[in-house]
């Protein structure tokens, strides 16, 4: 580009800054885009002829579809500290909203969603860029960034919440998310697995899929907040994910799922009031051309579904193109297998329309068509049957479309947006056939597929031959591939698909290898902690075959009869917690190995030993200072220290009924004992949580502790420059955490963005070059966030 061409797109780049800011106080609150036109002639008309909105509301609708989307968060259901955040933002953080006034517009009082159980979902009038740009919101900002990366808070758009409260899951439901991303929705699920949190593995498991490789990790981080063993992100396209098998008492049986998530690719109309681009590249072309996929990918859906089993099916877009005609083809082809569910009495207090049966195609330049017959030849590639009403009276009738729900936005201030609840009463007619034997589980995963309901009854069980072309295949990639397969098997590795079945975009993933049951690697680590017997070691994997393992992941016990049948047919991108890491100075304190406070809620109920009770004042101290001395804690602390061997522990505070002012949920710590110091190993906005919900000052901690950091930093680095004005604090602590790693072998406090986003420490041992890997793939994530505004 030469020096003309950059002056004059300088140029273009300013006066377009000047238009943006142009809006004066208003801006802000209408999330930066003063000077777009919210003006649609086609969508008005396309609408309106269609009448999906009620006679005399159509003005209050378009007026509400201009107005910016309030800010609309989610408390994590599953945590047994949900109440205490719950009570820590209506009795600190909402009430200094009260009164206070944002350019010179009143803020309102956040409000709970009437329809969101237990009081865990709150929407405010405030915009996105008002929160992070007012002094005066300064602090609930933070306190909004920070409970969000811990997986506390999720702040999510209020219609986005709705599919899977419909879903109806039980903590032993196998669920599949077929367009996870970026993973809201599978925030959700995955609490809901874990409604008891007195179980640690759930029956349940979570496969979240997504097509976009680059996505997947947008929903990697999203999971991994909530810290299971139960999900599993796997990367493929979900209008032909492939059939998964498990091993059932020896046999190999086909996976159905008891429940599934369909949230599709759309037009997105629903979202115009936060992506304002929607208004100017609306046009009915858009629904057209998704329609084939979106009616691809829900027959998938229901193919894999488990009779009895329930699919929601859902849009962010309003057209009956990508809705009703989506549903009514997949009934009629059905032949009976489904049905709509009727959830008029589920959700109370949510506003709903039911689902229409009448509708018409329209194409861009405005031409209608009632009938596909009245589609000239030429059109007939961009119109399909599929998108036509049923015309025969009594299959309408029989479908009950008006079970579907669409949610206007200008009837609770929310979103567009479509839900269908299907109920799967028998095999899909193409999937009927004569049932076989089930075959003895062989040592190889073949590329035999199995299609038919799971359950009990032997008879359902089909198993569906596969083609020639697929024969062939199959033949020439077992020559191929076999003694690499068995061996692989045999060691319990899960490594990514062969090249040759299906080709592989992004990152190249590091294997799954379970730990044997023989490892001497698990021995000490048994002995140390005192483990339980029913502690399932068969669980435990790595993500290397070769070379010291440096972290130790789990996942449940379903998850890995998964993992271990399917490695062929899969990509898989990430699955397990992490539960011990390798400590480089462990091994003379009788454990290589230290614990992990990601999995430390997982661990804690089968660890017998170096568990240490402490008070709420000891944890206060432990959360504010860095490295304190044993004389600081309180003396039954110091006594219970006293006769304990050196290196990793686990600090655990049981509340006080008898204090109803002290925090009233119980706490796990991972912490390290050293000869004259006890410390918590604790990313960093997770402290600041737990100190939130002890009604500790976080500022003042938060200073107070970098000031700390600060004099520990000169003494460990005096022969070193000093550091330069205005260096980024944040860097100060990395510098210094890693400093203090190589004298102590702990892994850097990290955010848990660059510490479990992507799990890539276990695949360089370099520290500092693990952290700027990390960085790299969180700016990935971040500029891939834009993207995925359409969903969720």
């Amino acid at each position: 580009m030469g020096r003309r061409a950059r002056d004059r797109r300088r140029q273009q780049q300013q006066q377009q800054r000047q238009e943006r800011g142009g809006g004066g106080d208003q801006a802000g609150w209408a999330g930066g885009y003063p000077e777009i036109v919210k003006e649609n002639e086609l969508f008005e008309r396309y609408y309106q002829e269609l009448g999906i909105v009620p006679a005399g509301e159509w003005d209050a609708f378009m007026a509400a579809l201009r107005e910016p989307l309030p800010a609309t968060l989610r408390i994590t259901g599953y945590r047994s500290h949900a109440k205490e955040i719950l009570h820590c933002l209506k009795e600190k953080y909402f009430r200094e909203l009260q009164d206070l006034e944002v350019d010179g517009q009143k803020v309102e009082m956040p409000q709970s969603l009437s329809w969101y159980p237990e009081e865990l979902a709150w929407h405010t009038n405030l915009s996105r860029k008002i929160l992070r740009k007012s002094p005066e919101l300064e602090k609930f900002h933070q306190f909004l960034v920070s409970e969000t990366e811990c997986g506390n808070i999720s702040r999510q758009e209020a219609v986005s919440m709705i599919p899977p409260l419909l879903l109806n899951v039980s903590p032993h439901h196998k669920i599949l998310d077929m367009c996870a991303a970026p993973g809201s929705k599978t925030a959700q699920l995955i609490e809901m697995l874990h409604a008891d949190m007195n179980v640690p593995f759930p029956k349940g498991f979570v496969i979240a899929n997504d097509v976009d490789n680059k996505r997947c990790y947008l929903l990697v981080h999203q999971a991994k907040r909530l810290n299971s063993p139960c999900i599993m992100v796997v990367n493929h396209d979900a209008s032909s994910i492939p059939n998964l098998q498990i091993d059932v008492d020896g046999r190999k049986e086909i996976l159905f799922y008891d429940r599934i998530l369909c949230d599709v690719p759309c037009s997105g109309d629903g979202t115009m009031r936060k992506n304002i681009d929607v208004w100017k590249k609306w046009t009915t072309q858009n629904s057209l051309q998704l329609h084939g996929l979106q009616l691809r990918i829900a027959t998938r859906g229901v193919e894999q579904l488990a009779e009895g089993g329930r699919m929601v099916y859902s849009t962010c877009s309003l057209n009956p193109i990508e809705n009703e005609a989506v549903i009514a083809s997949l009934l009629e082809k059905s032949q009976g297998a489904l049905e709509l569910a009727d959830v008029s009495s589920e959700l109370p207090g949510l506003k709903r329309m039911p689902g229409i049966t009448k509708w018409k195609v329209m194409l861009k330049d405005g031409q209608w068509f009632e009938e596909w017959k009245d589609v000239p030849s030429n059109r007939q590639t961009q119109i399909r049957p599929t998108m036509f009403p049923v015309k025969d009276e009594e299959k309408l009738k029989a479908m009950n479309l008006e079970r579907c729900l669409r949610v206007l936005p200008h009837h609770q201030n929310t979103g567009g947006f479509f839900v269908a609840v299907l109920i799967k009463k028998s095999p899909m007619p193409w999937n009927k056939r004569q049932p076989k034997v089930h075959q003895k589980l062989p040592q190889r995963t073949g590329d035999t597929e199995v299609t038919a309901a799971n359950s009990g009854n032997g008879s359902d069980c089909i198993i569906e031959e596969p083609t020639l072309a697929e024969n062939e295949e199959s033949k020439k990639m077992q020559e191929l591939q076999n003694s690499d397969t068995e061996q692989s098997k045999k060691e319990g590795v899960c490594g990514p698909p062969p090249s040759k079945k299906m080709k592989l975009f992004g990152f190249k993933e590091d294997p799954f290898v379970f730990l044997p049951e023989d490892d001497p690697l698990f021995l000490p680590i048994q002995k140390f902690y005192a483990l339980d017997p029913s502690f399932p070691k068969m669980n435990l994997l790595t993500r290397t075959q070769e070379g010291k393992k440096r972290q130790l992941y789990m996942v449940s016990k379903e998850l890995r009869n998964v993992l271990l049948n399917n490695s062929e047919k899969m990509k898989v991108i990430n699955t397990g917690i992490k539960v011990w890491s390798r400590n480089s100075d462990g091994e003379q304190f009788g454990c290589a190995f230290r614990l992990a406070q990601e999995g430390i809620y997982t661990l804690y109920p089968f660890i017998h030993a170096r568990i240490i009770n402490v008070c709420i004042e000891d944890v206060k101290i432990l959360l504010t200072q860095e490295n304190p001395f044993l004389s600081k804690f309180s003396s039954e602390t110091q006594k219970k220290v006293k006769d304990m061997a050196m290196g990793s522990i686990v600090l655990k505070y049981d509340p006080d009924p008898e204090k109803p002012h002290d925090l009233q949920c119980p706490i796990v710590l991972c912490g390290w004992q050293g000869k004259t110091s006890l410390r918590a190993f604790v990313p960093k906005n997770e402290r600041l949580h737990y100190l939130r919900m002890m009604g500790v000052e976080v500022f003042k901690a938060k200073r107070k502790e970098e000031e700390l950091e600060n004099k520990t930093e000169e003494e460990v680095q005096h022969r070193l420059v000093q550091t330069e004005e205005g260096m980024d604090v944040e860097d100060k602590e990395h510098d210094l955490v890693t400093k203090m790693e190589a004298e102590i072998g702990e892994e850097s406090s990290q955010s848990p963005v660059e510490s479990s986003a992507m799990e890539i420490e276990n695949k360089i041992e370099d520290l500092d070059q693990s952290s700027k890997n990390a960085n790299t793939h969180v700016s990935q994530e971040s500029k891939d966030t834009d993207a995925s505004n359409v969903k969720d």
